[in-house]
């Protein structure tokens, strides 16, 4: 990130956080500073989304080159973050709280606001540009929802205080005429404002949350992107196969060359064959004796080639701490610690981001409780209580997973059981199902044959 500076109130922490002195009240010159400066952290975020999206700086090289000038992009930027994104969220985080009805609440929002897909994408965005926001609002029908926002046309002011309260989430745009507008969002109103300045209403947008909607979600506090550190190895890769891309079509026809053989035996002083174009080089200033005809060989520069290309492609997956999965070293029957170990670290990085996201996530449930739409007012508190799973999607072998499980029988809780299994989503939901399934099938004993289940019934009482 540059290095930015604010003029007012304003200042920049580490190049990357906007800060305001605690317990002012944020004026609008300073906010138009934060946007401008902004506009310049935007710049950078808008390079990364270009180089995920595969807009790679060769493809706006302007050098002259004699011969071919292919302009190749090796796209590991993109299969970085899709591959890292994958990882720590392909499989959704579990989210759930002991108590069963709130539980059942806290559930049903998660899937009406599918929380699911939207974590995903603020993972993602996180991924290329170091940060993503979540705000949360009101709907027409006073419901609580959630959506998501990139730093390319938003961000969030803390105070200067040490724990960095949130001041203010800034969302804005500009239209066809660069003109700008925006909103802010504080703990008490949401104001609309436009490049003259705070819209004034007869009726201010009273924010029902009492707190600044909205959360950031980032990996790592200098807020970079995952292949943020391997760019330059990228668009060194790219000149580098393009440059041998150009070379194998410089030297894709061969040029025979015909050197002390007259081809002229009509005695005209040209050849008898048409030797334009035919990539022949040609000259008949030589003893006869002494003709050559043949065609002349590529220079060999292939292996040097071949080394840079590796070493390069090697490095980016080594910095960037993404291995690539189609490398030799995932082939075969690699055993799990193995396979462990050269996921080591990925997972490392990934335990990183999933310490930030559930403090981040904590925040928003934080958020989202104070409303009264979820839970009770009275139980807006239980964000505390939220219990977070993260699991790596990684290829697993459910045989294995339900011989641990059966092992860990009497030793732990049914809860903690279940969660060893990855194709259980919500462990709570699943003892209620085993439960119900329990009931069920004493019912269609006990009405097949009563006698029987009621006899087995007062044994079993009598054993109690």
């Amino acid at each position: 990130m540059k290095n930015l500076t604010v003029n007012g109130k304003g200042s920049l922490l580490n190049g990357t956080t906007f800060i305001y002195p605690k317990g002012e009240e944020v004026a609008f010159d300073d906010l138009e500073e934060f946007i401008q400066s902004n506009g310049s952290l935007a710049k950078d975020y808008k390079a990364n989304l270009d180089m995920y999206l595969g807009d790679h700086e060769i493809l706006t090289d302007t050098t002259e080159k004699n011969g071919p000038n292919n302009k190749l992009v090796a796209n590991l930027a993109h299969y970085i973050v899709d591959t890292f994104n994958g990882f720590f969220m392909g499989i959704p985080p579990k989210i759930t709280i002991d108590e069963k009805n709130k539980n059942e609440n806290l559930q049903q929002w998660n899937d009406t606001n599918s929380l699911q897909d939207k974590l995903n994408e603020l993972s993602k965005q996180t991924d290329i540009y170091g940060r993503s926001f979540a705000f949360l609002y009101q709907n027409e029908d006073s419901e609580t929802e959630i959506a998501y926002s990139s730093p390319l046309n938003a961000f969030m002011i803390y105070d200067d205080s040490i724990g960095h309260t949130p001041v203010a989430f800034v969302r804005y745009q500009y239209d066809e005429d660069n003109k700008l507008s925006g909103t802010v969002y504080l703990a008490d109103e949401i104001k609309e404002f436009s490049g003259d300045g705070f819209i004034e209403s007869d009726e201010p947008s009273v924010n029902q949350f009492g707190i600044v909607p909205a959360v950031e979600f980032y990996a790592n506090e200098e807020r970079q992107g995952v292949f943020e550190n391997v760019k330059t190895l990228i668009n060194g890769l790219d000149k580098a196969l393009s440059q041998k891309a150009n070379q194998n079509e410089y030297f894709d026809n061969g040029y025979l060359k015909i050197l002390g053989a007259d081809l002229d035996t009509d005695g005209d002083g040209k050849p008898d064959i048409d030797l334009t174009d035919n990539g022949i080089i040609y000259s008949p200033d030589q003893a006869a004796a002494d003709a050559v005809v043949e065609f002349i060989s590529k220079p060999d520069g292939d292996s040097m080639q071949e080394h840079l290309l590796d070493r390069l492609s090697s490095m980016i997956f080594q910095i960037s701490m993404v291995p690539n999965l189609n490398d030799e070293a995932f082939s075969g029957n690699s055993s799990g610690v193995a396979l462990q170990y050269k996921l080591l670290a990925m997972r490392n990085l990934a335990a990183s981001k999933e310490r930030k996201f559930t403090q981040s996530l904590r925040r928003l449930y934080r958020i989202a409780f104070k409303a009264g739409t979820i839970l009770l007012e009275k139980e807006s508190d239980s964000w505390q209580d939220l219990k977070f799973q993260f699991t790596r999607n990684m290829p697993v072998n459910l045989a294995d997973e339900a011989d641990t499980a059966s092992k860990l029988q009497g030793i732990v809780s049914k809860e903690t059981q279940l969660s060893t299994l990855s194709i259980v989503d919500d462990p709570k939901a699943e003892i209620g199902r085993m439960a119900d399934e329990q009931k069920e099938a004493d019912k269609q004993l006990a009405d097949s044959n009563p006698a029987n289940y009621d006899f087995n019934q007062q044994n079993n009482d009598k054993e109690q």
